[in-house]
């Protein structure tokens, strides 16, 4: 995939300034979404990433198609995803992407976003695509976002209370600028990839693959769903055998 995207920027190295970022190998410049902007190789970069092919490992994988207002969205990230995640996490990776039933207008950004329940929507959408970029804790702002009675004015209080190293400033310079549109161009190209393609939402794809059957297992129980799809060793979480060990007390005396 290097050689890849090496050729691709190569075929436009006339057309990049002469830059800090880009005065490195042009193997580079697909590194990090802020070089690729800086050297004008981003639409070339969104693509050559997209397509890369993504370490495999024995986690269940859990994709979440989703918008950031969608009432049903909102339940299950809060009461079933958030959850279950909390107690597997050591067997279980969540990818979240808000975007849903949005349409993407445009043939080069900046593009144009409209959403299924209005600008405000558009708006969290981005946000939450913004979190997801900068902060490790992401998963917990966006739970504390859609759990709020206001998904979009309770952002900036939800930031600061799981990530207060992460500034509000700097997530809504992504929000207004070209990374935010970037960003949310790819989740327009993932969600619009899907196969098959979507026609609700919540829309969940468990390793890779969605099926009807899946999705109902989903919904009614992705902790059942994930104890049972895991190939390693069960954890306790997952009704496991403990082991004893040895337990002190502290007698009343």
């Amino acid at each position: 995939m290097k050689s890849v995207i090496l050729f691709t920027v190569l075929t436009i190295w006339s057309n990049v300034e002469s830059t800090p970022a880009c005065s490195s190998s042009p193997s580079q410049w697909c590194d990090s979404l802020d070089s690729a902007i800086e050297c004008g190789v981003l639409k070339q970069c969104l693509e050559a990433n997209f397509t890369k092919p993504k370490a495999q490992d024995q986690s269940v994988h859990v994709e979440l198609y989703f918008e950031s207002l969608c009432p049903g969205c909102r339940q299950f990230l809060t009461l079933v995803l958030l959850p279950t995640w909390v107690m597997l996490r050591d067997i279980m990776s969540v990818t979240l992407v808000p975007f849903g039933n949005a349409q993407e207008s445009g043939q080069a950004p900046p593009y144009t976003f409209n959403c299924q329940h209005g600008p405000d929507e558009c708006l969290g959408n981005m946000i939450e695509t913004c979190i997801m970029s900068a902060s490790s804790q992401a998963l917990q702002v966006i739970y504390c976002m859609e759990a709020s009675v206001n998904v979009v004015k309770s952002a900036q209080v939800c930031l600061e209370l799981y990530d207060p190293s992460t500034t509000w400033d700097s997530i809504m310079g992504c929000v207004k600028g070209e990374k935010g549109n970037a960003l949310m161009h790819q989740n327009a190209m993932k969600t619009g990839s899907l196969k098959p393609a979507h026609q609700y939402v919540p829309w969940i794809v468990i390793n890779g693959v969605h099926t009807d059957e899946l999705q109902d297992q989903a919904m009614g129980s992705l902790f059942t769903l994930v104890c049972s799809m895991y190939k390693g060793p069960k954890p306790v979480a997952c009704g496991a055998k403990t082991v004893k060990q040895h337990r002190s007390y502290c007698h009343h005396e």
